[in-house]
């Protein structure tokens, strides 16, 4: 059964955090920042790294595969424990266990635990899958492909901030507090881990499951299935061709965004010859889309959906990957950064509207396990940024790596073209879209009505003074 009282509107209630719909959208963008700007915290700091353990070209590639690869089957597996368990209490367990490894990289002294702390890392990453979760069953279909995209754009966000803000604090604790590099690099990670971990705190307090109770609550009063149905829900959804078509397609945006994340710093710094912060700061404008872009991807993706249709929403989809990959092999043929920065920013718009696109998309293929769909969609994304990886361990030039890219993603573009969906539920979410917007001018309507009776009383009451 579908949960109710979903929220109709995103923008006109933006800042009314007594709302569980509003209050839980911002704690999941935050979280999911928190839980980005952790996961690439230290890819900023990797030439620092990479001269104090001595790591060679091949290793660092290994550790860029490593910082995705753990966060496949995290993301498979946090989408069942959603369904089962609650996203509220999925969150707050994330975050507690994953500001361990966080800072405990910071005990790393050579290749092995260095690797073996970033593949760690990595099962922070399934971070977005809850987030994408939480926000789906707190909107209503009119806004949840923007409420989606915005909880994640700005949750991704961590990853280009991190890349000018790591740097920064890198130089306090060297400059400021007087420690090494050594020191400082791992200094650095710690303070970001206990900012994961209080986060998780105040998400178990701030949040709660759906917009009538939390999960628990709902089962034992009977308005939603039982635990026990999860895992045969969820085999479903991995029946489902699309759920795979998206998966792939996931992997062409978001696995495409892992990579350029890791291998940004670097790649300015050896190819333009930068320094690190000056790196940082190109690298994070990449990221840095993700504070409007992602948006732009959800909503067009919902207006696509309200003028067409649920294929509407499928071709938007198209568009963004194609583009995606087009902007890509520009990228790789620009040798001067003039030329390049602008280059990167337009990639970057549309990788990120691609992603947008791809999650206004996922919470129509299956109602009922929707923790499935979203956690198999967004484990493509590492499964491409794993697959990426490996042509940037050392095989070939790194600018030839990005063409290659271009060229695969431009390609699965046209996989968008096999998300379709029956008359039956195109009909029923043509149904669905006109009940949330009436809703909304329901809603709109009440306060309007409600703010006038209230300016009348005012002047009725202004009346009764004596003169």
């Amino acid at each position: 059964m579908e949960l109710q009282n979903k929220a109709t509107a995103l923008w006109s209630n933006f800042f009314n955090v007594k709302m569980v719909q509003i209050r839980t959208f911002h704690m999941t963008w935050f979280a999911f920042f928190s839980c980005f700007f952790a996961w690439f915290g230290i890819a900023p700091l990797m030439s620092v790294v990479r001269d104090e353990l001595m790591l060679t070209k091949d290793q660092i590639g290994w550790a860029i595969i490593g910082s995705v690869s753990m966060t496949i089957f995290a993301r498979l597996f946090i989408g069942w424990l959603c369904d089962r368990i609650g996203p509220r209490k999925a969150y707050t367990w994330l975050l507690l266990i994953g500001s361990l490894p966080v800072m405990g990289i910071g005990l790393a002294h050579s290749f092995e635990t260095f690797l073996l702390f970033r593949v760690l890392i990595g099962g922070i990453g399934a971070a977005f899958v809850i987030t994408q979760y939480h926000t789906t069953v707190m909107f209503a279909p009119n806004v949840v492909g923007q409420a989606n995209a915005t909880s994640a754009g700005w949750g991704n966000l961590g990853g280009g901030v991190t890349q000018f803000v790591m740097p920064l604090l890198f130089s306090v604790m060297v400059i400021g507090f007087g420690f090494s590099e050594g020191v400082g690099w791992r200094l650095s990670m710690v303070v970001v881990g206990i900012i994961i971990f209080l986060t998780g705190v105040a998400y178990y307090f701030l949040t709660q499951d759906a917009p009538d109770g939390n999960f628990d609550d709902l089962r034992a009063a009977g308005r939603m299935e039982e635990k026990k149905k999860v895992t045969g829900n969820y085999m479903n959804a991995l029946k489902d061709p699309r759920v795979w078509v998206l998966f792939v397609i996931y992997g062409a945006c978001f696995g495409i965004e892992l990579t350029v994340n890791n291998v940004a710093a670097l790649y300015f710094m050896d190819y333009f010859d930068l320094s690190l912060v000056a790196a940082g700061f190109v690298a994070a404008s990449f990221g840095l889309m993700n504070l409007f872009a992602r948006t732009l991807g959800g909503l067009f993706g919902d207006n696509f959906g309200a003028l067409w249709g649920l294929k509407g929403r499928s071709f938007w989809l198209f568009v963004c990957i194609f583009f995606e990959g087009c902007a890509l092999m520009v990228f790789s043929q620009m040798h001067v950064l003039f030329l390049a920065l602008p280059a990167l920013i337009v990639f970057s718009l549309f990788t990120q509207m691609a992603e947008g696109a791809t999650y206004s998309v996922v919470p129509f293929i299956n109602k009922k396990s929707l923790g499935a769909v979203a956690g198999v969609v967004g484990a493509g994304g590492n499964a491409g940024a794993v697959l990426a990886g490996f042509l940037f361990k050392n095989v070939i030039d790194w600018s030839q790596a990005f063409f290659i890219l271009g060229m695969i993603v431009t390609c699965a573009s046209f996989l968008a073209f096999f998300v379709r969906f029956s008359s039956k539920q195109e009909d029923e979410e043509r149904a669905n879209f006109a009940a949330a917007n009436i809703e909304t001018l329901r809603k709109r309507a009440a306060r309007a009505n409600a703010e006038l009776d209230e300016g009348m009383a005012a002047i009725a009451r202004k009346g009764e003074q004596p003169a």
